[in-house]
């Protein structure tokens, strides 16, 4: 993908990524650590964190689109490797959801016939997916803001003037 009604794609993905890779971490967090929000978020957190992983590479891959039509920086250069490492964020963070939906789906089922995996009534295992989840979901909301940082930076240093060329029209 190259362009989306004439804009590159890398501009319109890229938001949807850096909203949603966040957004994924954050219910990753209140999931793992509330009951009720992970009886009423962790499935849908699963659907958000696994779109993330797909939209992840798609981001990517239309930033080294745009990374051969615009004029080469060190800027340019360290966000574009720094992108390559959004899905170290993005993977993790959905294969924890998808853990603490499963356990939670297990939970559910006790007293059941169902046999049970990965140990849902433990509290041992809890705790370690629950700090877990937290260093994942910290360290995804954090790569975020840095890649997002470099893309900023590579974009606007030295395209404008912090002082206003003409005064702007007040409005009534």
């Amino acid at each position: 993908m190259s362009t989306v009604n004439g804009l590159p794609a890398h501009l319109l993905l890229v938001h949807a990524v850096v909203v949603l890779l966040p957004l994924s971490a954050l219910l990753l967090i209140a999931t793992v650590v509330r009951p009720a929000a992970r009886r009423r978020f962790a499935g849908a957190n699963v659907v958000l964190s696994l779109l993330v992983v797909v939209l992840v590479p798609l981001t990517t891959s239309a930033g080294e689109w745009l990374e051969q039509r615009v004029p080469s920086s060190d800027l340019v250069h360290r966000h574009a490797e720094l992108g390559d490492t959004a899905i170290l964020y993005a993977l993790p963070i959905a294969v924890l959801a998808l853990l603490v939906w499963w356990r939670e789906r297990e939970t559910a089922g006790e007293g059941s016939a169902r046999r049970t995996y990965l140990a849902p009534t433990s509290s041992a295992v809890t705790g370690v997916i629950a700090a877990v989840a937290v260093v994942v979901a910290a360290a995804g909301v954090y790569g975020t803001y840095r890649i997002g940082d470099s893309g900023a930076r590579a974009a606007w240093t030295g395209t404008f003037d912090v002082t206003a060329t003409s005064p702007r029209a007040e409005h009534p």
